[in-house]
């Protein structure tokens, strides 16, 4: 099994992804690192709490990170989205676990440092946590077997604006360190995840499958409703589930290696940009792994398959 962190700030799609990791005999889930983003760090941290709870695996640490970003202050979240408190208006039982003692960075480096195996960070929020191991701890950071980052768009455009997707756009200082640190990375932004949608029967397959399931539909909802209202969409994208996939399971996803630079003009509209040279590959040792194709209803029926297997207790199933 490949050691496995998972840097997040829950959100519906988050705590999804969580789930699949836990689903998944691959990887083994080490640590839980929180960041501000869909909501505010407190509701983050206790969300992530929550979702190891109900899933059994409460004993997985979870450490606070980032409360803003790196350089510009970022107040604004996602709650019309993931509702005011992160996971759908869905209030999951208290976890009898604490929020471990170490800050975020440290409790990373601390694993990463002494991890006899290389170790998988996957990162599904903003980059602000990551972009603090590097400055903090960078010989840490070089430890990093893998970083799977969720955010960014090669050639789709923006999310939260014309330009940016959220996760960069919430610290786009943070992100232009990472993509610049020359670190194993791949991008998994919105060039794969927008055409990967989980629809409803999807959704009811886990749903009907045990509690978890159940639990994990529940959640879901509001992001079917918001999808539904906003877009006409009868499914949700799978954005963070699918970057979890893609850690697990390496080779998911087909991936070029390009050149990025991150807009960090303060002002601007074209602010937390990702600007990802596509004329031909680099060989750049800062290049990043840039996601750009997807088996998208395989992506769909792994996490489905992978959710049914866990909310009823049988063994996973590949897909």
């Amino acid at each position: 099994m490949t050691p496995l962190v998972i840097d997040t700030d829950p959100g519906i799609d988050d705590a999804l992804a969580l789930l699949l990791a836990l689903a998944s005999p691959e990887v083994d889930l080490r640590l839980v690192t929180t960041v501000h983003g869909n909501v505010d760090l407190a509701h983050t941290t206790d969300n992530a709490l929550r979702v190891l709870h109900l899933a059994g695996r409460s004993d997985v640490p979870v450490a606070a990170g980032a409360r803003t970003s790196l350089v510009v202050p970022h107040s604004e979240r996602a709650g019309h989205v993931h509702g005011a408190a992160g996971l759908g208006g869905v209030v999951l039982p208290p976890s009898p676990a604490s929020v471990d003692a170490r800050p975020a960075v440290v409790a990373l480096a601390d694993l990463l440092l002494s991890s006899e195996q290389p170790v998988t960070v996957a990162a599904i929020g903003p980059l602000t946590n990551i972009a603090l191991l590097q400055a903090v701890y960078p010989e840490a950071a070089q430890r990093i077997g893998r970083l799977v980052v969720m955010g960014g768009s090669a050639a789709r455009g923006g999310n939260v604006t014309a330009a940016a997707e959220f996760n960069v756009w919430a610290d786009p200082e943070a992100a232009a360190v990472v993509f610049a640190a020359a670190l194993p990375t791949v991008m998994v932004g919105l060039d794969v995840t927008l055409p990967t949608v989980l629809d409803e029967a999807g959704i009811a397959r886990f749903s009907a499958a045990g509690p978890v399931g159940a639990q994990a539909a529940a959640i879901l909802q509001q992001y079917v409703e918001h999808a539904r209202t906003s877009y006409g969409s009868d499914g949700v994208v799978l954005h963070d589930a699918l970057a979890l996939t893609e850690a697990i399971v390496p080779g998911t996803l087909q991936t070029v290696r390009r050149d990025i630079v991150v807009d960090t003009t303060t002002r601007g509209a074209g602010r937390g940009q990702t600007l990802v040279d596509r004329r031909s590959p680099s060989t750049a040792a800062s290049a990043v792994e840039v996601a750009e194709d997807v088996d998208s209803g395989a992506a769909v029926e792994f996490l489905v398959r992978r959710l049914e297997a866990f909310g009823s207790g049988a063994a996973p199933l590949g897909c």
